[in-house]
């Protein structure tokens, strides 16, 4: 039997990171925010984000690329990122239900 793998989570939702992108929230719900690490900056001999770009997107795969996109912006650092994604997030998953 396969085992389920458990992630990290932000406010209750997943958050995957792969590389320089993360993924926020759940794949089987209508959108997921996309972020990619754009530059990152030295802090005390830590790498922290500096750059980082935000799409709101739909998760249905008949869509084509373009129209899954719904929504982008781009902050300076990963918590101003995940604060926008997560008022982006529950927003949009909100007016869905409403749908």
């Amino acid at each position: 039997m396969a085992e389920k793998k458990e992630f990290m989570t932000y406010k209750g939702k997943p958050l995957v990171r792969c590389g320089k992108e993360l993924y926020y929230g759940n794949m089987d719900e209508p959108f997921v925010i996309h972020m990619i690490i754009k530059s990152t900056k030295d802090v005390n001999g830590l790498e922290v984000a500096d750059k980082v770009a935000i799409q709101l997107m739909a998760t249905d795969p008949n869509l084509s690329p373009r129209k899954q996109l719904v929504k982008t912006s781009e902050k300076a650092g990963l918590y101003l990122a995940l604060d926008i994604s997560e008022v982006w997030l529950n927003k949009a998953l909100k007016e869905a239900k409403k749908a």
